[in-house]
């Protein structure tokens, strides 16, 4: 997007009105909103899976650009169509292999890579144990650096629910991750 970029302007709400006729305008979007979507799903499918989620996050966006009311705010409703595109692959995988786990950044230090690498493989194992609503609320929170409010109303849960399924899921993971063999 330049300066003279006509849409760097317009609100989230004015932009999908108007990609709704608008090819730029979608362009604009999704560049706004393309790597929160990515992020969130490579931490819950792996980057392998990530951009075919990503494809069909904004796809499922075009196709609902003439209804969406802005009742929620646009990322709301993509973490939630991103996380119900993530569900459906899981399921329909059942285990998560080892080699789509989410990856971290390459470390500078090779021996840190293999520490690192081992350290997401169980991370990911770990958070494939815990049921689906404390692995959303842990990701969205852990992963994606949204509060404890954004959670609810992205959710449909109250509050208190999701900082107990919150604490409930760090507590999980922090049991799994020391029968493991991993110290904090």
């Amino acid at each position: 997007m330049t300066l003279s970029d006509p849409f760097s302007h317009l609100s989230e709400l004015e932009l999908v009105r108007l990609a709704a006729h608008n090819e730029r305008a979608f362009e604009v979007l999704v560049k706004r909103h393309a790597p929160a979507v990515y992020r969130l799903a490579a931490s819950t499918v792996g980057s392998g899976a990530a951009d075919d989620i990503v494809q069909e996050v904004f796809m499922a966006l075009h196709r609902s650009l003439k209804t969406f009311r802005g009742e929620a705010q646009l990322s709301t409703w993509l973490h939630r169509v991103t996380l119900n595109a993530c569900a459906k692959l899981l399921s329909a995988r059942q285990n998560l292999a080892l080699e789509a786990a989410p990856e971290l950044a390459a470390p500078h230090n090779p021996a840190q890579a293999g520490e690192n690498a081992d350290l997401r493989e169980r991370l990911a194992a770990a958070l494939q144990t815990l049921p689906r609503e404390q692995r959303e609320a842990v990701t969205l929170r852990e992963i994606s650096g949204l509060d404890y409010a954004e959670i609810a109303e992205l959710t449909g849960a109250e509050l208190g629910t999701v900082k107990s399924r919150i604490n409930r899921g760090r507590a999980a993971l922090r049991e799994w991750l020391q029968r493991a063999g991993v110290k904090p």
